[in-house]
């Protein structure tokens, strides 16, 4: 049971580092300078399921989980979005400004999504600390 919850708990942090990452690309779909230079680049997790170490006795005695962790957060290198806006302070020579490749019907998706997981695993880490009472008392109880 704990190592339910310490995958659960890991679980936990892998989808706040999403939301966190959904955010920030939301908050800057418009941003079209940045302090390294150009557009805003949205940005994506890398995620990985590491497993825990342990004997092939215990493999064959119980379910074996994995831990969802972030591998990295890695910047989209696909061209930024050219609109035609002559008047704007960083547009270019032919008039075109360059703004980040931001869909944020898509990103609003992603996020509703990692907050429904985040949610999720919050109910499951409930419920099996609730089970883990629930064991004790009846142990107690004999």
């Amino acid at each position: 049971m704990y190592n339910v919850m310490d995958v659960l708990s890991h679980g936990l942090s892998v989808a706040r580092t999403r939301v966190n990452v959904l955010a920030s690309n939301l908050a800057n779909a418009e941003t079209t300078r940045t302090p390294d230079g150009g557009p805003y680049r949205r940005k994506d997790i890398v995620q990985m399921a590491k497993s825990s170490p342990h004997s092939f006795q215990n493999a064959l005695d119980r379910m074996t989980l994995a831990k969802p962790t972030v591998a990295a957060v890695v910047e989209d290198q696909k061209a930024p979005r050219m609109v035609h806006q002559p008047g704007h302070p960083d547009a270019n020579t032919d008039g075109f400004v360059a703004y980040p490749n931001i869909n944020v019907v898509t990103t609003m998706t992603d996020l509703m999504t990692a907050s429904r997981l985040y949610e999720a695993n919050v109910s499951a880490l409930q419920t099996t600390r609730q089970m883990l009472r629930s064991a004790s008392q009846i142990s107690i109880r004999f």
